[in-house]
């Protein structure tokens, strides 16, 4: 489901990336991510483990890789899918890191394609690749150490958090801001 909908995402997001308004799209994946996390956090006793529906996770990883090209915001759509599967953490994260693994790779086609790859940007890649390296050396370290329960809410709460901040960097980047409203 993943690769087939975040294919499409990254397809339909090359495509339309002439139309979008980019800081509409961070308010709205900032709101979406918000709201959810909102639900989860203040849902009391333990959610029953919703069933993968195929309909929902195209849904969400269209969502996801949609997002992913027009705004590096993938996350927050993902989680809305991948949170109420109610997976091992071990499995949710590795689920998410081959996901996005995958949809970054195909990215670089469209990328390519619209001009958006060149010299210094390759650079800058390959400047941050070793510390992306330790970080997820450092990610496996935390997701054996800490506990399920408190490792899904860490992530809820982080949720909620870079929600938070794309509402607020959408707002920022919105016409209203640049024209001293906000």
């Amino acid at each position: 489901i993943a690769a087939i909908g975040m294919t499409l995402g990254v397809a339909i997001g090359s495509v339309t990336a002439h139309l979008i308004i980019e800081w509409l799209i961070t308010v709205l994946i900032g709101l979406m991510g918000g709201l959810f996390a909102l639900r989860m956090l203040t849902q009391r006793g333990d959610p029953a483990k919703k069933p993968i529906h195929t309909g929902r996770g195209l849904f969400w990883t269209t969502i996801a890789g949609f997002t992913s090209f027009i705004s590096h915001n993938g996350g927050p759509p993902w989680q809305i899918f991948t949170l109420p599967l109610k997976l091992q953490k071990s499995v949710f994260v590795g689920t998410s890191v081959i996901a996005f693994s995958y949809c970054n790779a195909i990215k670089l086609i469209p990328y390519i394609w619209l001009g958006q790859v060149n010299m210094q940007s390759s650079f800058v890649s390959l400047f941050l690749m070793l510390p992306a390296a330790l970080a997820v050396y450092l990610g496996v370290f935390w997701v054996k150490k800490i506990p399920e329960a408190l490792f899904f809410k860490f992530v809820t709460w982080a949720l909620m958090i870079i929600s938070i901040k794309l509402i607020w960097d959408g707002l920022m980047d919105s016409p209203l801001a640049r024209g001293g409203l906000f």
